[in-house]
């Protein structure tokens, strides 16, 4: 028996070894990619375009055995089966359409295909039969059509992302929306749900949208901004409702008060953040929200609320709100709050983020009582509330904020010099430090000296319509928007550098980029940077109105985006460089107004198809105008033209509204809108026009143009505005002007233009301006209600020109005597002043010369001080003589007549 026993317990152990190979085995190979599931994927990339910053492909490395270790994919370690595809956040960006090749992989639970560009398709339906998926995130990637309701069978989802696709979601005003529902009762099915996201979905039928959410147990994350939503049915039972929910943004859906606060309250007991800004909502602030015991962040801004008298007080409301254990963000900018902003507001002794821009706060007083509290305060918004801030000499702040606005506050005359302390305390690191503003403050005084020293960790400083002045330091500047526009700056322009954010690693090179630049009426000098050209993202570089010399920097050719250059009334020299047409094709405005530009237009310029305003007048420019000006498509051509010539700057980056531990996402908040405007000459007025989008026009006046005009320039017929005054051209005006139908300025006045006025100009039923005048036109003025109602000095000082408004009828006119015309007339001006110029100059150049040899050469001085006494001898002689003479003669004449 021990013999067979014995022998049994070997076999035993032989099984065992045995199985335990085999698992060991089976193990190993579980680690490795399912050939399957391989299959599947290199089926599924077939129908993707990934391509990487350079242009590469981004999935090449998709060819190896081990697909567990492919950009994206993620296997489970143990089983080697595929449960994640994650193409959100890489450094390369995926285009085509889903493969049905994803119900190969039976086991996948997450698909995020994040940020990325599947080209308008629609969500595939094949979808809703990954039974196992847990995380469905197609936000922000280009997908269109409705929302399948199959979506509803993914029993085991708890992660439902599909917000922000059709376009940027920052701009939402002009968002497409891509995705429509009708009925959510498929989202009802999903009872594991805890985090759904529609944002900019169209759900403006979707009726049981607030029955289906509150029937969501589970539900801790809702996003449904801009989706249009119906009000919420005042009949709505709200016994059952979900009391999950931490976070809920219903921004941007037009809701009115009486239809969202009834529900609202009643699932906001667990509320960590609650965004419902940018709706209608009006009244007083509700006292609710100070029962919301979690809430920590609250956005009510863009509504119509106002402060009752007791919430003026501090009685009640806002003084509720104050009482929150741990409130970090209030958001109550641009409502129609006004009155006093009561001290009982810094009660809020956690609070992060304070905004409250927008609002009619106007003569109140801010004093340092409302920050004493507000130790970790992070960002201070107090724009366009016309708040006057007072602090006692020497106050030091007990917060360290990143984001400081004050636009339109009044800050005094002095420069806040709390801001220093303010701003960049020296516990601080200046990484985090990254906004100022304090424009239109009514600051009136000079730089303080620290002032580059300490802002160089700043990414946007706007100190624009004020009276500050000062000069640049001799050093780089480090920065990556800058607004000084209005003051009274002087000096030298300094170097721009970018170098620095690169050696830090503070910021990546995506966001190393200037768009709009403007320093415009200051006093700045000498030649423009070079470094300009490295500000290669550069939309906008407005210079107008100060002193820099010198020719343009060929390294602005670098900046290709440019739409809007103005360098206009400065003292820039040489010539028109070609590679403006060449390489800044996008340019919409163009000002060299008021330089020292001399030579040819050239004819590259042509090349600028997008341009709508041309300004090259009051230079020294000559030669003929380039034939090919018809290229300018947008002059020729009747297109949609914007109102406005304006830039979005959006700062990306996590700005402290994100509460860190919650939800650890970073919120982009920066955003500065620059309109351009220039001062142009519009109706024979210098003014500031905010409509540059409206405005067709060429102006090269005042310079030295010669020739005839181009026929060419017939076809610009959307022309609004033309200025040939002050050259040198000859020949007829243009017989088919009356082309031109949008004309309402029309200046060709002090030229040399002959022979009659087209009968075609009174066709120009728009025009409003014109002046004719100084030419040698002769002929009768063609009849018409339009030319006749214009002022006869329109007309004056041409030969032979006649009928109304100049006369009544050409029988009764003799012509008047030629006058040359007024560019002939300036020469001679010109000559005269630099004749008499050139004789004081030498009178007292040969006056100084003479006495300095006299003063300093001894026998030089001794000969013409005897010079001088044998002039003076000779001259007193010569006179004694002719008196004797004279004396002797009238003697002798005398005694004649004796």
């Amino acid at each position: 028996m021990s013999s067979k026993s014995s022998h049994k317990l070997v076999l035993f152990f032989a099984i065992s070894c045995l199985l335990l190979q085999e698992k060991c085995t089976e193990a190993s190979v579980s680690l490795l990619c399912k050939e399957s599931e391989r299959k599947a994927l290199l089926e599924f990339k077939h129908s993707l375009q990934a391509m990487d910053s350079s242009g590469d492909d981004a999935l090449f490395l998709w060819e190896s055995e081990e697909c567990c270790f492919w950009a994206g994919v993620e296997c489970n370690s143990l089983t080697g089966y595929v449960e994640m595809l994650d193409f959100s956040l890489q450094y390369w960006v995926v285009a085509g359409t889903i493969s049905p090749s994803l119900l190969k992989l039976h086991h996948l639970t997450s698909i995020n295909f994040n940020s990325n560009d599947f080209n308008g398709s629609l969500i595939p339906e094949f979808i809703g039969s990954l039974q196992k998926l847990k995380l469905l995130d197609l936000s922000n990637a280009n997908f269109r059509g409705p929302i399948p309701s199959l979506l509803g069978n993914l029993s085991m989802l708890e992660t439902l992302r599909l917000g922000g696709n059709g376009g940027d979601v920052t701009y939402h005003r002009n968002f497409k929306k891509m995705f429509s529902v009708g009925k959510l009762e498929w989202l009802s099915h999903l009872s594991r749900l805890k985090e759904v996201d529609l944002s900019f979905t169209n759900l403006s039928n979707a009726n049981d949208w607030s029955q289906v959410i509150s029937h969501l147990p589970l539900l801790q994350k809702l996003s449904l901004r801009h989706c249009d939503l119906p009000s919420i049915s005042s009949s709505l039972s709200l016994a059952n409702s979900s009391t999950s929910l931490t976070y809920l943004d219903l921004s941007d859906n037009n809701l009115p008060s009486s239809a969202i606060y009834p529900w609202l309250f009643n699932v906001s007991s667990n509320l960590v953040s609650l965004n419902i800004s940018s709706n209608k909502l009006k009244g007083p602030i509700p006292e609710a929200f100070g029962n919301m015991k979690a809430i920590q962040e609250l956005y009510l801004n863009d509504n119509l609320l106002v402060l009752a008298e007791n919430q003026v007080r501090g009685d009640s409301g806002l003084n509720e709100i104050g009482k929150l254990p741990d409130f970090r963000v209030l958001d109550l900018g641009y409502n129609l709050l006004n009155g006093s902003i009561s001290k009982s507001i810094g009660q809020l002794s956690n609070l992060r983020v304070l905004r409250l821009a927008g609002n009619s706060f106007d003569g109140d007083v801010i004093s340092e009582a409302h920050f004493s509290n507000f130790t970790y305060l992070q960002k201070l918004d107090l724009s366009y509330t016309s708040l006057t801030l007072i602090f006692t000499s020497g106050w030091i702040p007990p917060f360290q904020p990143s984001q400081l606005l004050l636009c339109s506050c009044k800050l005094g005359r002095h420069f806040p010099n709390w801001i220093q302390t303010h701003v960049l305390n020296p516990d601080v690191d200046i990484s985090s430090i990254d906004y100022l503003d304090i424009s239109a403050s009514g600051i009136s005084d000079s730089l303080p000296y620290w002032f580059w020293d300490k802002f160089q960790g700043l990414s946007y400083i706007n100190m624009s319509f004020n009276q500050i002045s000062g000069t640049f330091p001799n050093k780089s500047i480090h920065i990556i928007h800058l607004d000084l526009s209005s003051n009274n700056f002087s000096g030298a322009l300094p170097r721009f550098s970018l170098d620095y954010f690169m050696d830090m690693g503070t910021i990546n090179l995506s966001k190393n980029k200037f768009t709009a630049l403007n320093l415009g009426d200051n006093s700045f000098s000498g030649s423009l940077p070079s470094s300009l050209g490295s500000l290669i993202s550069l939309e906008m570089l407005s210079l107008p109105g100060n002193k820099f010399s010198g020719e343009l920097p060929s390294s602005l050719q670098n900046c290709a985006k440019l739409k809007f250059l103005d360098l206009s009334d400065n003292e820039l020299s040489g010539e028109i460089p070609m590679w403006i047409g060449q390489k800044l094709s996008s340019l919409v405005f163009l000002s060299l107004q008021g330089n020292q530009f001399r030579g040819r237009i050239p004819h590259q310029l042509c090349g600028l198809k997008y341009l709508q305003i041309l300004d090259l007048s009051v230079n020294k420019i000559s030669g003929t105008i380039p034939p090919c000006l018809n290229n300018f498509t947008s002059m020729a051509k009747k297109e949609s033209l914007d109102r406005r010539i304006e830039h979005n700057i959006l700062d990306t980056g996590p700005r402290f509204l994100s509460l860190e531990g919650v939800y650890g996402e970073p919120i982009w908040i920066i955003q500065v809108r620059y309109v351009d405007e220039a001062l142009l000459t519009w109706k024979g007025t210098k003014q500031n026009y905010p409509q540059l989008g409206l405005l067709l026009a060429i102006d090269l006046s005042c310079n030295k143009l010669t020739g005839e005009i181009p026929e060419e320039l017939n076809s610009l017929r959307e022309l609004v505005a033309l200025n040939l005054s002050r050259n040198f051209f000859t020949g007829k005006i243009l017989q088919k002007i009356g082309h031109l139908r949008q004309l309402e300025v029309l200046d060709l006045s002090r030229n040399k233009f002959s022979g009659n006025i087209p009968t075609s100009l009174s066709e120009l039923t728009f025009l409003s301006i014109l002046d004719l005048s100084y030419n040698e036109l002769s002929a009768r003025i063609p009849t018409s209600t339009q030319l006749q109602s214009f002022d006869p000095s329109s007309f004056s000082h041409n030969r032979g020109l006649c009928g109304p408004p100049m006369s009544p009828n050409c029988s009764m006119v003799e012509p008047p005597p030629r006058k040359p015309a007024v560019g002939g007339e300036e020469d001679s001006d010109e000559f005269m002043k630099w004749l008499y110029t050139g004789l004081g100059l030498g009178f007292a150049v040969g006056f100084w010369v003479f006495c300095s040899i006299v003063f300093f050469k001894r026998s030089w001085r001794h000969s013409y001080y005897r010079y001088m006494d044998n002039a003076k001898d000779w001259v007193y002689v010569t006179f004694v003589l002719l008196k004797a003479r004279l004396v002797r003669r009238i003697k002798a004449l005398s005694t004649r007549c004796d």
